[in-house]
């Protein structure tokens, strides 16, 4: 019996979602909605399908992972409530809760928006979290803090008409400092702060770096702008989007990230497509307010309690990795190293209270699944110390090599091959024990991911991981490709790693013994170790490795996967990251219909620019069922309008006073007015009941047919 959402406390956009998502469940358990039709609805609200079958996994946005203490209680409580009583931290700092129900899911969509979360566009081909610098505010190397804009883009773009169904998914980042600890070059949008000098004013701006990523095939981001001026933040990503939703590839989900259009365009190509894009934005400059990031409430009023470290060694090893003084001299920012990102509900909201007295109402997640506490005074350090050390959440080491990031992997991912979270304890127990003297090491990183999806970010690691498998005879062997070289050095400049050997997962402890004890060896003192790597070469280190590949002397447990008691069986599940649908013509046109009235529902509250793109995107749509009647494939928007004009305008089966092109490309040739947004509007509307007309004459000559997912994309 699943729990009816309270919906009494919450705006009326917000409870519309809700009500909305109920109603897909709804259609969906009648039939009246296939699995695949319904993927749509639930990724869009953050409702992801999960490796076992029956339970879902609810991801939140929380933009640049800040989070208050009222807002952990709250998830606390609902994964006590409603899940297995774990919030697991991302890398992408949002938050996780796996099995749930799905008729739990609007339950708990309204009691997270009561404490102002949500989970809206947390998946699905949208412009996912945006991340940031846990230390922004407080970090003593930022020339700004970036929060506002973080805060600012994410208020943008949430329920943005141009980002609801994009061919693949966007991320941002921004970083607090040149030292980008946002890891914004693998990012689709990434920033890094910085500040000129006109005429004795201080102007905030960002060098501007896009089209990076990682994944398969991942690449570094390219440098767009030496210094975009603040305002022109939120309109550069706009008309990025724009160009990136109309020319982007939807067909094939593999080309259909932005680092591939960039990488086909050239940055110079992408970029005039995005000055273009310009004059049909609905604002030109957009200024920031930085009151979007409450700062009050950071100095505490009450005298810290006064204590002795209850573990004196542990406590200055603590200090040493975990603490820092923050810009705010006098104040301390302490980050917490949390294992595999997991944290028991009871736990949470222990830390929560600690918050309450002992820090600023700001708890920040880290992009290495870690948590950061801010403006704690030293007065009170060892005792909060000692309190979060009752609760497991004192380990030193944090972001050193001894504080892996791991994805969930085959605990829960339909996607993974491999246990990431059993081989991630097991070499930390391995750098705890046999490694003590690298506890503080910040210059290595470990980072392990189930696939090659990177999840885990182990293309961007020093030494990586990312789930295979080898053959043995009839037997099908976990595996882990190893990469290495991987990361941002201490100057900020970002590297992909190198794949080196593919190694049987249990052999993966051995090999990592081999490549600390040869880096002690052979490195040079305070060498970096990508130096290092680089100094040798790939070919050195297969060699050095490829002892552990012969999987011939393999036997008993060396046959099982990290955390397993069986043989592996290797058994990949379909991602749902791109949103897969089915569908039939006549449900496209519906949905071109629905384009209209969405956009006649934002021109009627003067929302023009909004209304615009609706209609753009009603005529993209309703085009698109007609090219599918006649199997062309519809792969990019930017494809459509030029086969719709070969396949139909030009034969006269539907005839336009205009080309089409130049029909639907006036969203870019005009400015958002009021005289423009009527006109397109009308036109567009009087474009769609053609569609429909024509349609109808089809389907009276038998011409009706089911489009099947490969062909729907765009």
């Amino acid at each position: 019996m699943s729990t009816k959402p309270d919906l009494r406390n919450l705006n009326d956009v917000v409870a519309k979602d809700i009500i909305n998502l109920q109603q897909k469940i709804v259609e969906y358990r009648s039939g009246k909605l296939d699995e695949d039709g319904f993927k749509h609805a639930r990724m869009i609200r953050g409702v992801y399908g999960q490796r076992q079958l029956g339970v879902q996994m609810l991801r939140t946005k929380i933009p640049y992972g800040k989070l208050t203490a009222d807002q952990l209680i709250r998830l606390a409580d609902i994964s006590e409530k409603y899940t297995n009583g774990n919030l697991h931290l991302t890398t992408r700092q949002n938050i996780q809760m796996h099995f749930i129900k799905l008729e739990d899911t609007p339950a708990i969509w309204a009691e997270m928006s009561e404490v102002g979360i949500t989970a809206r566009e947390a998946c699905g081909n949208t412009v996912r979290n945006l991340t940031a610098s846990a230390k922004a505010g407080i970090d003593p190397d930022e020339p700004f803090d970036v929060s506002p804009y973080v805060q600012a883009a994410f208020e943008y773009f949430l329920r943005n008409p141009i980002c609801q169904k994009m061919g693949r998914k966007i991320k941002p980042a921004f970083s607090s400092s040149e030292k980008d600890s946002a890891y914004t070059y693998f990012h689709d949008f990434g920033f890094i702060p910085k500040i000129k000098i006109e005429n004795g004013k201080e102007i905030h701006g960002f060098k501007v770096v896009i089209a990076g990523g990682l994944g398969a095939q991942s690449i570094v981001a390219q440098k767009a702008y030496d210094f975009l001026e603040g305002d022109q933040v939120i309109p550069f990503m706009e008309a990025s989007i724009r160009v990136f939703d109309r020319y982007g590839e939807r067909q094939k989900r593999f080309k259909a990230r932005m680092k591939y259009l960039v990488k086909s365009l050239g940055v110079d190509g992408f970029l005039e497509l995005v000055d273009k894009e310009r004059k049909a934005l609905k604002y030109q400059s957009y200024p920031i307010d930085y009151q979007l990031v409450d700062e009050t409430n950071t100095v505490r009023d009450k005298i810290p309690p006064i204590a002795k470290p209850s573990d004196e060694i542990k406590f200055e090893k603590w200090f040493e990795t975990n603490v820092f003084e923050q810009k705010q001299k006098g104040f301390y920012g302490v980050s917490l190293k949390i294992h595999l990102g997991d944290i028991p509900a009871e736990k949470a909201r222990r830390l929560a209270y600690l918050v309450k007295d002992l820090a600023a109402d700001d708890i920040r997640i880290t992009v290495n699944q870690g948590l950061l506490l801010r403006f704690v005074q030293k007065e009170a350090l060892a005792y909060l110390f000692n309190e979060l050390d009752k609760i497991g959440f004192a380990e030193p080491g944090f972001n050193t090599i001894a504080d892996i990031t791991a994805c969930p992997g085959t605990d829960t991912c339909n996607l993974a091959v491999t246990n990431s979270t059993g081989l991630s304890s097991r070499l930390e127990k391995v750098i705890v024990e046999e490694y003590p003297q690298l506890i503080n090491e910040s210059n290595i990183k470990i980072k392990i991911s189930g696939c090659m999806n990177s999840c885990g970010h182990h293309m961007a690691a020093n030494i990586g991981f990312h789930g295979s498998s080898i053959k043995k005879d009839q037997l099908v062997i976990p595996a882990m490709q190893i990469v290495l070289g991987g990361g941002v050095d201490p100057s900020g400049k970002g590297f992909i790693s190198e794949k080196v050997i593919k190694l049987p997962t249990k052999r993966i402890p051995d090999a990592l013994r081999m490549l600390l004890n040869d880096y002690e060896d052979n490195g040079f003192e305070t060498e970096y170790f990508n130096d290092y790597f680089q100094r040798y070469g790939k070919r050195y280190f297969y060699d050095l490795l490829k002892q552990f590949a012969d999987v011939s002397n393999l036997e008993g447990n060396d046959h099982f996967d990290w955390g397993m008691d069986s043989e592996y069986k290797q058994a990949i599940g379909i991602g749902e990251c791109a949103g897969v649908i089915i569908d039939v013509v006549g449900t496209i046109i519906a949905e071109a219909a629905d384009k209209i009235n969405l956009a006649k529902e934002a021109i009627s509250k003067k929302i023009y620019a909004d209304g615009i793109y609706n209609a753009y995107s009603a005529m993209v749509i309703g085009a698109k069922a007609l090219l599918l009647v006649k199997d062309v494939k519809c792969n990019t928007q930017i494809g459509i309008i030029n086969d719709f004009e070969t396949h139909y305008v030009s034969t006269n089966e539907f005839p336009l006073e205009q080309d089409f092109a130049n029909l639907v490309l006036q969203i870019n040739q005009n400015e958002p007015s009021d005289v423009f947004v009527k006109n397109y509007l009308n036109q567009a509307t009087d474009f769609v009941k053609k569609v429909i007309a024509l349609r109808e004459k089809k389907l009276n000559g038998g011409d009706d047919k089911e489009i099947i997912d490969e062909y729907y994309k765009a």
